[in-house]
């Protein structure tokens, strides 16, 4: 399977590729339009993303919008919605008023509330049926 970690900071990107490492061939972006790119060249490509872990804030384009385009590319290329991409966004924002938008505004899959735990990653990819 194919994940897919947008996260720019360093550190957070380095500790979500180890404790993914073992279950996906992982790519990286560093921001929410290299995300959206990222996205239609895996499409492009026909080798789809199974996970998107995005944090919300990040510069030039922040998840939350990233999120939103991604979506949209999905319903132009007519995919159902139990083959879209499961989306996990990651930020250390724990305000009702962001996990309410991102989740019925946006699209977003799961939310998860930094520091990441590979407890709760590992929980949210068996309850999405990434992992076993």
């Amino acid at each position: 399977m194919r994940a897919l970690i947008v996260e720019d900071d360093f550190v957070s990107r380095r500790i979500l590729r180890e404790l993914l490492k073992q279950n996906f061939d992982i790519e990286v972006a560093v921001d929410g339009e290299e995300a959206v790119t990222a996205f239609k060249l895996s499409h492009e490509a026909k080798a789809p993303f199974h996970l998107i872990c995005m944090d919300i804030m990040m510069p030039k384009m922040d998840g939350r919008e990233a999120l939103r385009q991604i979506r949209n590319i999905e319903k132009e290329l007519a995919i159902p919605p139990n083959l879209e991409v499961r989306i996990i966004m990651t930020t250390a924002l724990d305000d009702p008023k962001t996990v309410f938008g991102t989740f019925y505004q946006d699209g977003a899959t799961a939310y998860l509330v930094k520091p990441i735990s590979k407890q709760k990653l590992f929980k949210e990819l068996r309850l999405l049926s990434l992992i076993q």
